[in-house]
């Protein structure tokens, strides 16, 4: 059922802009539109029809999952295999998606499909996943529940002396233990001073009483990720790290209250950074305060200055706003949200106290 919207809201688009077809080569966009999973494949949508063309490894895997796309086995070039369908149909307009296609690409393209007109689409697939389905966002919130698990199941490993890659191969392997399929991006686990690299992947460092521990991590379920982070304190933490924590909480907080549908993500970026900015901390807060997520990490929209776009329901971003002052450390927290009419779901659960273990 989601599929077969998903694939008649393109063909929609299709119509919008007058376009014959469109040849879908992002791996994302595959898995979005036609719900094959495989590693090798492209998909042709038409007006009043659409194709998969993969080879012979996944012709069966595609059969059973892109169950509203006739497949097509190609052999050698599957650019010769299209241009035949492609003549065949009459095609004379054809979209390409000029985000994934290189400029070798292009000119393969154009060589082997010199009767039609290349036209790049821009973000036409990019703005029907930008709201999720109701299956996309249980499978998000699967994701979150893992990440969340994983989460509890850290508080009672770490304890000092252990490396910072330590606490992340633990957390790693409890996720995918757990259900998940892999990680949404490399584990973030930054301690001391460290805690002030906002990207602080894991390293050897010892964690030590007294340090911050930031671990922003995600896990993917079904093909979709998770987003999460959370800072703790490992042993005392002075009053400097204490209040830190409450001005990003607070932050945070905040932030949240404020999205609904209707909102712009620079609205609700400006909440957080101007409470961060009050305290004296504007200038250690230097991202944006979140991003869409989907079946990738990053995706739109934006919260942040310059995320204009309203926020619509069904859009799933992370709220993460941060303080990092090299040199001392940083704290950053973050939850992963849907979008509702009167406000939002959140799909994080696990505890913001200020945890000292």
């Amino acid at each position: 059922m989601f599929l077969q919207k998903r694939l008649t809201s393109l063909q929609n688009k299709l119509k919008e802009n007058n376009m014959d077809a469109i040849l879908i080569t992002s791996p994302v966009s595959r898995v979005y539109i036609t719900g094959f999973t495989g590693t090798a494949g492209y998909g042709i949508v038409m007006q009043s029809g659409a194709f998969l063309f993969t080879d012979f490894r996944y012709t069966q895997q595609a059969r059973e999952q892109a169950k509203h796309f006739n497949v097509i086995e190609f052999q050698g070039n599957p650019l010769d295999s299209i241009n035949s369908l492609l003549k065949d149909h009459t095609i004379r307009k054809l979209g390409f998606e000029d985000k994934d296609v290189t400029y070798a690409q292009f000119e393969q393209f154009k060589d082997k499909m010199n009767a039609v007109r290349l036209e790049h689409v821009g973000s036409i697939i990019e703005d029907l996943r930008v709201i999720k389905d109701e299956q996309e966002i249980q499978k998000m919130r699967e994701a979150a529940r893992i990440a969340d698990l994983g989460f509890k199941h850290i508080l009672g490993y770490v304890k000092p002396g252990m490396t910072e890659n330590d606490v992340a191969l633990e957390l790693e392997y409890f996720m995918k233990r757990n259900g998940a399929k892999g990680l949404s991006f490399e584990t973030i686990a930054a301690s001391g001073v460290r805690s002030s690299l906002p990207h602080g992947v894991a390293s050897m460092k010892k964690i030590e009483k007294g340090d911050l521990l930031t671990l922003d991590f995600g896990c993917i379920f079904e093909g979709y990720c998770s987003d999460m982070t959370r800072t703790i304190g490992i042993g005392a933490l002075d009053d400097k790290q204490k209040q830190i924590y409450k001005i990003v909480l607070e932050a945070q907080m905040k932030a949240l209250d404020a999205i609904t549908a209707g909102k712009t993500g620079t609205e609700i970026d400006k909440i957080a950074r101007d409470i961060i900015t009050d305290y004296g901390y504007g200038s250690q807060f230097g991202h944006g305060l979140g991003h869409g997520v989907g079946l990738e990490i990053h995706e739109a929209p934006r919260l942040s200055v310059a995320g204009e776009n309203k926020l619509k329901k069904g859009m799933v971003v992370t709220v993460e706003p941060g303080i990092y002052i090299e040199g001392f450390g940083g704290v950053r927290i973050e939850d992963m949200v849907v979008v509702t009419d009167s406000g939002i779901d959140n799909l994080t659960s696990s505890t913001k106290e200020l945890l000292i273990i």
